[in-house]
């Protein structure tokens, strides 16, 4: 799909509108943040990193300092080599999530969700965080899975992953399946494989039924997470980016807004609110 242009609407902003004193609630939101009764939220990696968890591609991304890392993440690389499925287990149990608290931008998703406005979150993370912070788990759709739980690559099996890390603790580098003996991965979307049946058809209804599209803390360079915001523009929403680094999508977006993450989104979700109330 075609990416709608961006003539008419607002011009792309670096910021978010500071309180104008008198104003009214309704009127200190921009535009785009005015009226808006059904909202979807693409999160990337960025969303995370407030919470402990590096991202991928940035400054000190996973990959970044590490380009090597990338192969842990390689479905064929993974079932062909056993040195990287114990490296992976390693890096499974070193993984920062475990200790990660979901931050303030995940709080501000989860208050929207709680809201009149219906909300829809859609995650290219894998760290369980949107539900941690409230968000109902049939609002957020996980397009690479979760690290939450392991899966068997030859029986399909499904289990938890603590589970499976008490086993290498206890001494087990490579656990197989206690089923049938298969390779175990976490239940997350490697490179080389396609994401789980349905979920992206999922994520393509909320993107087009939405008023508002927010991509948060994402680089919109995986497909086909990226492409939802064509979807969201060609329908007709206002297409809002919060990202530190330009995306190929800026040139198409209502807004870009560069401020931090953690500050910019429970100030998008305050004058969301406030707008929905204020506009009744």
């Amino acid at each position: 799909m075609g990416l709608r242009g961006n003539a008419g609407a607002e011009p792309p902003q670096a910021g978010l509108r500071v309180n104008a004193g008198a104003e009214p609630p309704q009127a200190q939101a921009p535009p785009w943040a005015r009226g808006v009764t059904a909202l979807t939220v693409l999160t990337g990696a960025g969303i995370s990193t407030d919470s402990g968890i590096p991202d991928f591609r940035g400054p000190q991304g996973l990959w970044t300092r590490n380009p090597g890392a990338e192969r842990l993440s390689t479905y064929q690389v993974y079932m062909t080599d056993p040195e990287v499925r114990r490296r992976s287990w390693q890096s499974r149990l070193a993984h920062p999530a475990w200790t990660a608290e979901p931050n303030p931008a995940h709080g501000a998703l989860a208050r929207l969700a709680g809201s009149s406005i219906d909300t829809q979150v859609i995650t290219q993370n894998i760290d369980g965080l949107h539900q941690r912070a409230g968000t109902p788990a049939d609002r957020v759709t996980e397009l690479h899975g979760t690290m939450l739980d392991v899966v068997c690559t030859s029986c399909g099996d499904c289990a938890a992953m603590a589970d499976a890390l008490d086993r290498v603790r206890a001494g087990e580098p490579d656990p197989p399946c206690p089923r049938c003996g298969g390779i175990l991965k976490s239940a997350t979307v490697m490179f080389g494989q396609s994401l789980f049946p349905g979920v992206f058809e999922r994520a393509a209804i909320a993107a087009a039924r939405c008023g508002l599209f927010l991509a948060i803390g994402s680089t919109l360079t995986v497909q086909p997470a990226a492409s939802l915001c064509s979807i969201a523009a060609d329908a007709g929403a206002s297409l809002v980016i919060v990202n530190r680094d330009p995306t190929p999508y800026d040139a198409a977006a209502t807004a870009v807004i560069r401020d931090p993450i953690g500050q910019a989104v429970p100030q998008i979700a305050d004058q969301l609110l406030a707008a929905s109330t204020h506009g009744r």
